[in-house]
């Protein structure tokens, strides 16, 4: 897949150019590529995404995202886009009339252009989907429908933020995954008996909150694994912490990436009395995960 930052680096040529945030890219955005992908078969003309970083309502609200950039091209890649124009999407990108959005387009070489049924562009969403056919012809996909509602990145948020990771997983398509280096801590996990990676995220990530069976992956992995999102109530943490327990594995992770796949929730985080009552829970959880994973 050809990665773009600006118009100019685009290649020539035309395009079928899909249109949107795609945050997480879930099955909703899969089935407005789909279309796409359609279209640009039809046509032999190559896929274009044209992307924001971060995505528009993390910029605008100040909500998490579901998908770095480095995360959302590799999924954009596994769903077999051709080029991906991915521009930064900041106080000067915002305050752009929407002309300046349509020339992009036309810079670009758009000849199809496919965006779902509640795309804005422009200062204050001024620009709506009608407005791109002073372009091109413009698909508007409707918004898939599952499990009672719409696939959308915030339904898909509000599930994570809530630790339910299985019913992300049912709209995503896939586990949800969070990814960052592995950093010193206080090794509290080693006094008890459950050595953590302690993981930092890249800023704005979702993180489900509670204790997981997930499946952590780095260079010797991937390893079963109970991961706990929280702030440690028990030893009066003040701080997010993101911790991975890998189950069978004795090495160093420091400075290493570590790629979290939540797969079950276990239970929400809670205070204990002490620390024998943690780590009696823990052992719990240990086997909670182990039995999940058949082990």
């Amino acid at each position: 897949m050809i990665i773009a930052a600006s118009t100019k680096d685009v290649p020539t040529g035309p395009k079928v150019v899909a249109i949107g945030s795609f945050d997480g890219v879930h099955l909703g955005h899969k089935h407005l590529l789909a279309q796409a992908q359609k279209l640009a078969s039809a046509e032999g003309w190559p896929l274009l995404v044209y992307t924001f970083d971060p995505p528009t309502k993390v910029f605008v609200r100040g909500v998490g995202m579901l998908s770095t950039l480095s995360e959302k091209l590799e999924l954009l890649e596994e769903a077999g886009v051709d080029i991906t124009l991915a521009v930064s999407f900041d106080e000067a990108f915002a305050a752009r009339d929407k002309e300046e959005f349509l020339s992009d387009l036309r810079e670009i070489g758009a000849r199809r252009i496919v965006v779902g049924t509640d795309f804005g562009f422009g200062r204050g969403r001024s620009g709506r989907p009608a407005d791109l056919e002073e372009v091109a012809p413009t698909t508007v996909v409707p918004l898939l429908e599952l499990s009672g509602g719409p696939v959308k990145s915030t339904r898909i948020r509000e599930l994570l933020e809530a630790g339910d990771v299985e019913a992300a997983r049912h709209l995503l398509g896939r586990p949800y995954t969070a990814r960052g280096i592995v950093l010193r801590g206080d090794r509290l996990g080693s006094r008890i008996g459950f050595p953590t990676a302690n993981v930092e995220p890249a800023p704005n990530k979702v993180l489900p909150r509670g204790v997981f069976a997930a499946e952590a992956a780095s260079a010797p992995g991937p390893f079963p694994a109970v991961v706990n999102v929280g702030l440690r109530p028990t030893v009066d943490g003040s701080e997010l912490r993101f911790e991975a327990h890998l189950l069978g594995f004795g090495g160093d992770l420091y400075g290493h990436e570590l790629k979290v796949t939540f797969l079950k929730k276990l239970r929400d985080e809670k205070r204990f009395a002490s620390l024998e009552e943690l780590r009696s829970q823990i052992a719990r959880d240990v086997t909670a995960a182990r039995e999940y994973f058949g082990l």
